[in-house]
């Protein structure tokens, strides 16, 4: 069998106000202290790929329109709802008001592995992916509902934040949508 790539005029593209009228995935994901600006585009392009409700980007993390975050977004900016939090422990006691469950991505005692981690039905979950050096806050982590990770069996134990949200959204997007 002969596999032809598909044109862009072929991949059923929706525009952005398209975009904005779709379900969205019950996915929230929270960046906090976000130093590379390509892995905040490259974030944004993966959430607009899985239809993810909302991101938040806390403390350090920068925000659009900037042309280290253009780059990689490739326009997602436009069509993913975002916003900016200063104080990441204020923004998990209000989306745990609102009945969201937290679970920070993180290497952890009692972790739950990604593959094992199981919303239930309709439950929104706020995803938080921390620092590239020093991971996600212990400040937030004891805040979180869970901590889920990714299982690695090589040498870094280590991956880029912006792979690691692929294989995240990726997961659960097919858990909850699929």
């Amino acid at each position: 069998m002969q596999n032809r790539k598909l044109k862009n005029s072929e991949l059923n593209r929706i525009s952005v106000a398209d975009f904005k009228k779709t379900t969205k995935t019950p996915l929230i994901v929270v960046l906090d202290n976000i130093r590379s600006l390509n892995n905040i585009g490259s974030v944004f392009r993966t959430c607009d790929a899985f239809a993810i409700e909302k991101i938040y980007l806390c403390g350090i993390t920068a925000q659009p329109p900037h042309k280290d975050i253009h780059k990689t977004a490739l326009g997602a900016t436009d069509s993913v709802d975002w916003a900016h939090e200063d104080n990441i422990l204020s923004l998990i006691s209000r989306l745990k008001a609102d009945g969201v469950t937290i679970a920070s991505i993180e290497q952890a005692e009692n972790s739950v592995l990604l593959q094992d981690f199981k919303p239930k039905p309709q439950q929104k979950v706020a995803v938080i992916f921390g620092n590239e050096v020093k991971g996600v806050q212990q400040t937030v982590v004891d805040a979180s509902d869970y901590c889920v990770e990714i299982p690695q069996i090589g040498t870094k134990h280590s991956l880029n934040i912006s792979v690691s949200c692929g294989v995240v959204l990726w997961d659960l997007f097919k858990k909850m949508r699929l």
